[in-house]
C-alpha cells in the first residue's frame, strides 16, 4: 500500500479537490494532519461530502485549530504548540492519502515546516495552479522535493495555460498525473469522473 503526500505551490491552489479525487481514484484512506480554522467546514468535511465509495476511512487531525492563519500562529493564539512527534501517521491496511497546509516551507513551529512531516517513502503529488510567478513557485516546490529523493509528480489546477505549462515540464522532467480544470461546481458525480481520469497515471 502506498501513501500519498498532496503538497501545493501556494495556498488556495486546489488541494483539497485534488486530494479528493485520488482519494476516490484509489479507495484510499484520508488524513489532514494540520486543520488551520473553519473546524465545522473543515477540509476532512469537504472530502467526506466528495466521495462516493464506502472504503475510505476518515482520519482525525493530529492539530485542529481554531484561528485561519499558519499553523504556527495559530498554534501561539491557540496556546498549543506543535510538536512533530505527535503527528504520527494513522495505520491503516489501505493507501493514504495526506493533504498538506499551504506549501512546503509552511512552519509549525519555530523549526519545523510541513516538509518535515513527508517520509523518504511518501509519493509526493505537487498541485499548481496558474498565476503571476507559480512557474517560480512550482520549480522551487518540485526541486526542493527531488533534492531530497522523494518521488514528485504534478497536477494542474485551473483554466490550462500552455506557455506556463509546457516551461514546468520541460524544467521539472516529471510525471504529470493530470488536470483540474474550472469546473462550475464540484460534487460526488464530477470528483467521480476526475477519479477515474486520473486513476491509470496514480
Amino acid at each position: 500500500m502506498k501513501t500519498y503526500f498532496v503538497t501545493g505551490i501556494s495556498t488556495e491552489v486546489g488541494k483539497t479537490i485534488a486530494s479528493a479525487i485520488i482519494t476516490e481514484a484509489l479507495e484510499a484512506d484520508y488524513w489532514k494532519p494540520i486543520q488551520s480554522g473553519d473546524l465545522d467546514q473543515s477540509d476532512t468535511h469537504k472530502i467526506k461530502k466528495y466521495i462516493s465509495n464506502s472504503k475510505t476511512q476518515y482520519h482525525p487531525n493530529s492539530y485542529a485549530l481554531e484561528t485561519p492563519m499558519s499553523p504556527h500562529a495559530a498554534a501561539i493564539i491557540d496556546g498549543v504548540q506543535i510538536d512533530l512527534k505527535k503527528i504520527k501517521p494513522p495505520k491503516t491496511k489501505n493507501h493514504l492519502v495526506i493533504e498538506g497546509a499551504g506549501g512546503l516551507y509552511v512552519p509549525l513551529n519555530d523549526k519545523d515546516t510541513i516538509f518535515d512531516l513527508i517520509k523518504p517513502e511518501y509519493q509526493v503529488i505537487v498541485v499548481s495552479r496558474h498565476y503571476l510567478g507559480s512557474i517560480n513557485h512550482t520549480l522551487l516546490t518540485v526541486n526542493a522535493l527531488k533534492e531530497k529523493g522523494l518521488d514528485v509528480s504534478l497536477i494542474f489546477s485551473g483554466n490550462e495555460h500552455p506557455s506556463t505549462e509546457n516551461i514546468i515540464k520541460k524544467m521539472t522532467r516529471v510525471p504529470v498525473i493530470g488536470r483540474i480544470n474550472e469546473e462550475p461546481y464540484f460534487d460526488k458525480n464530477v470528483i467521480k469522473e476526475y477519479a477515474e481520469i486520473f486513476k491509470k497515471n496514480l
